[in-house]
């Protein structure tokens, strides 16, 4: 096992804490010395608003393992704050004679700034540029908004994987609302269907209806890019009547909830028997709470399931019907296997609810 510490900015601390005690739970990490907890960096703010971080303990030749979030945290950062301080800690761990420096960033917040479509920057760019040239040898995060954008990062100078969590959305559903594989043949695979936010979003709506056996419904969604969160128009694309069926939209996050917003009102008039929303990362920014209250009013909007990623203790009060899977477990046998050198097959292995029903503890290796 490579030796290896476990640190977090104030951004993520008790995330990495949580982290951290799954990971004692494995045989083989059971009282390590190498998980030395997360209070092991030191981040001081000048009257100019200027920031330092500093080491508190000795990293000379260990891995360090760091976790980060520049979205909505619990530490109630800025985004620009919390970047700030990600690149400090990186740099202080590096000039500490840190080994490999690995950032734990389980939502990229800049992910959906991966392209050029005018005379813009490319957030997401500056955001690897700027870790992998301070140091950073791996990146870890769930779930990027493209698959493109793991080409940013040059493989000799920084590797990046990217989990699919969706995989825990789908692991969860089959253990809240499924159980056993009698349910999963008589009232899924007739009456449930998965449906994509956009025509963009098809890949992940098409897995979760390849993993349950269950129609796909596609919305294609106009947007218009001259502005940030705005669109025209949506029209659904459907094999088989959306009348009756229970509809569960998939998504890879849920912002402003904007785009589901506009989806959810467009199906309402197909008439289906209920609509859900499945999202790896739950951003919430304003209005994305009133938003979701008025639809679950309204009897539009049933129930939305989220994981943990973006930082749950920051999560808006009283969304009905919100459901938040933890990521932290599945955090823990990434660093698990990482730190083995085991292969990641089994945590990149494509869910199939049947085989799942059969055999859960295939999927918890």
């Amino acid at each position: 096992m490579n030796e290896f510490v476990i640190a977090a900015t104030r951004s993520m601390q008790d995330y990495a804490s949580r982290v951290t005690g799954h990971l004692t739970k494995f045989p083989s990490f059971a009282g390590a010395d190498t998980i030395n907890g997360v209070e092991f960096l030191n981040t001081d703010r000048f009257a100019d608003g200027e920031m330092e971080v500093s080491v508190k303990n000795s990293v000379r030749g260990k891995n360090v393992i760091l976790f980060a979030c520049c979205s909505r945290n619990e530490a109630g950062l800025s985004v620009e704050e919390a970047k700030i301080e990600l690149y400090h800690a990186v740099d202080a761990l590096k000039r500490c004679q840190a080994g490999d420096i690995i950032v734990f960033e389980p939502f990229i917040s800049c992910s959906r700034s991966d392209r050029t479509t005018r005379r813009n920057s490319v957030g997401l760019w500056v955001h690897f540029k700027i870790l992998s040239s301070l140091g950073t040898r791996h990146i870890i995060t769930y779930q990027l908004h493209s698959n493109k954008s793991e080409s940013m990062l040059d493989p000799t100078v920084c590797t990046i994987d990217d989990i699919p969590a969706l995989t825990l959305l789908e692991r969860y559903l089959c253990d809240a609302y499924i159980h056993d594989m009698e349910t999963l043949e008589k009232v899924v695979r007739p009456n449930w269907a998965f449906c994509s936010v956009d025509a963009g979003g098809e890949k992940l709506a098409r897995g979760f209806a390849n993993a349950f056996g269950a129609p796909l419904v596609v919305a294609h969604k106009q947007r218009d890019y001259s502005k940030c969160n705005t669109i025209e128009s949506i029209n659904i694309l459907s094999a088989e009547p959306v009348e009756g069926k229970v509809l569960w939209i998939v998504d890879d996050m849920v912002d402003s909830a904007g785009s589901v917003e506009s989806l959810i009102r467009a199906l309402g008039p197909l008439k289906p028997a209920e609509v859900n929303i499945i999202a790896v990362h739950a951003l919430f920014s304003p209005p994305a709470a009133k938003r979701l209250t008025a639809l679950s009013e309204e009897g539009l909007l049933n129930r939305i399931m989220v994981t943990d990623t973006v930082c749950p203790g920051a999560l808006p009060d009283k969304i009905p019907g919100l459901e938040v899977v933890p990521s932290s477990e599945l955090s823990a046998r990434i660093i698990r296997t990482i730190m083995t050198n085991g292969p990641m097959g089994k945590i990149l292995r494509t869910f199939d609810a049947e085989i799942y029903l059969k055999s859960p503890n295939l999927f918890n290796q």
